[in-house]
């Protein structure tokens, strides 16, 4: 691969447009590829975090509380499009590059971020509007969850009392092959015994006074 392979030949020229409006287009037509790539769209069930995919990521689920539009500034702004753009870009990071969920999520973020902006809405406005209606731990709305929703991303946050609650909602076995509700319950049972135990010890490691110079 060459050390640069941008344009080595000719001169770049400085587009006599505005950056943001150059990356407005090309949000619009990234946002168009995903949009392809969705097979189906589930506003159903009820979500964890307002939006999920499904292990084969072949359908984007968004919680079926949250409203289709939000209202800003005179304005009726879809919002699947700024969850959609998400959700595929972390399906994406996680399957096709191996990378952590943790990881692809803030890389979906960012991503999020740049088309929420691109479109001229500010980020506190449209987290505000969300938060609104997060379904979180011990949320007693969470009752009808989808058979195929990809449970790592829960799994890769630690989130057990979470996915307790998840696997009494599923309405059938939400699992990825190989896998099952009791080696699921195990995991999570160890999980949060090596978690206490790391906090034990980090309270420990806290409380131990420091020696004097």
């Amino acid at each position: 691969m060459p050390v640069c392979s941008c344009h080595p030949i000719s001169p770049h020229k400085k587009l006599r447009i505005p950056d943001w409006y150059v990356s407005s287009l090309m949000l619009d037509r990234a946002m168009d590829a995903i949009l392809r790539r969705v097979k189906r769209l589930d506003r159903t069930h009820d979500i964890p975090y307002l939006a999920g995919y499904s292990v084969d990521g072949q359908t984007i689920y968004i919680d079926r509380h949250l409203p289709r539009v939000m209202n800003y500034k005179g304005r009726k702004i879809d919002v699947a499009r700024y969850l959609i753009m998400h959700e595929e870009v972390e399906k994406t990071l996680i399957d096709q590059l191996g990378l952590h969920y943790l990881h692809a999520h803030q890389i979906a973020t960012r991503a999020e971020e740049a088309l929420i902006r691109a479109d001229k809405i500010l980020w506190r406005d449209y987290d505000r509007f969300m938060q609104k209606y997060v379904k979180t731990v011990g949320d007693e709305r969470l009752k009808k969850v989808p058979k195929d929703l990809d449970l790592k991303p829960y799994r890769d946050e630690h989130d057990f009392d979470l996915i307790k609650r998840m696997r009494k909602a599923l309405t059938a076995k939400g699992l990825r092959k190989g896998e099952n509700a009791s080696a699921l319950a195990k995991a999570v049972g160890e999980y949060e015994t090596a978690l206490k135990d790391q906090r034990r010890d980090a309270e420990a490691h806290r409380k131990k006074p420091t020696k004097q110079k």
